[in-house]
């Protein structure tokens, strides 16, 4: 399958109706109450139990004998850097492949970088990381299409050998947008969004209709797609619960795990209208449907 180019023109249609929300929501995911690099004054307020002291005016303080601290906001331009899984096991689904469908979220935030005059970095990652080289411009949209057309899909996932790998890319505070099935340990995750808490993730979870309703009933065998190991197994309706149950409560456990980190995540599946699935995210993050 080829990428959905019709739906970029779509979003550039609908620039407008998202741009308020969209643009308002990461303006206040940018917001610090501590100075530092990239950080431009904002206002003051008053101090309370838990503010750091090192925000505290003392000027103000020497005139007035109250504490209040300074609030910084971050510049606009920050630099996101979109970060999609092409292991094995995305290479999964019908008619969409779980990549094909990730790829097109991503290269949605890509565009709606562009017209934000926002810098992104596009990469994907297997058993290695891979930095698609681009100057993030319109231009190079194409580009980084016909890259993901072309990229052949396989290998073991080893997320945070890449993402450790992936560091020396950022020189500075950023968003970064995770984009997977996520199904992995979640205390790889938990150790990943540590070493990168200084920056703003975003996990967007890609799903199967049949990996979430477990649709298959009967004898089966099982084949994973990252090792090639095969399991002869019965689905009872019994099992297709239990699964289902283990699915949600991993699920709800990279949510809470997001919120823990003041990230963000979102969850969809291929079968959902790609412009319907990614006005979802935005619109929705935090929900694990």
């Amino acid at each position: 399958m080829a990428i959905d180019i019709e739906f970029l023109d779509q979003l550039s249609r609908f620039r407008m109706v998202m741009k308020k929300k969209v643009i308002s929501q990461y303006q206040g995911m940018r917001e610090s109450a501590l100075p530092g690099e990239g950080l431009i004054f904002k206002d003051h307020a008053m101090y309370t139990p838990g503010d750091d002291f090192r925000a505290i005016d003392w000027n103000i303080y020497a005139r007035t004998e109250r504490l209040f601290v300074r609030h910084y906001e971050e510049e606009r331009n920050m630099h996101m850097h979109i970060i999609l899984d092409a292991s094995s096991s995305m290479n999964f689904g019908s008619p969409v492949k779980k990549f094909d469908f990730a790829s097109m979220i991503g290269l949605g935030f890509a565009h709606m970088g562009v017209k934000e005059n926002s810098r992104f970095t596009f990469a994907t990652f297997s058993d290695t990381i891979d930095l698609i080289k681009t100057t993030g411009s319109g231009k190079n949209i194409m580009k980084i299409v016909d890259h993901l057309n072309r990229l052949k899909i396989g290998g073991q996932t080893k997320l945070m050998d890449s993402m450790e790998s992936y560091k020396r890319n950022i020189r500075s505070k950023s968003m970064i947008l995770l984009i997977s099935d996520f199904l992995y340990d979640t205390e790889e995750l938990k150790e990943i969004m540590l070493r990168y808490r200084k920056n703003y993730m975003y996990l967007i979870q890609v799903l199967d209709p049949m990996e979430k309703e477990l649709t298959l009933k009967g004898d089966v065998i099982l084949k994973d797609m990252e090792s090639s190991a095969s399991l002869r197994t019965f689905v009872s309706a019994r099992s297709r619960m239990q699964y289902k149950k283990r699915l949600e409560d991993h699920i709800i456990e990279i949510r809470d795990l997001c919120a823990h980190f003041r990230g963000k995540f979102a969850f969809t599946t291929t079968d959902v209208p790609i412009f319907e699935a990614f006005y979802h995210i935005l619109f929705s993050a935090g929900e694990a449907s």
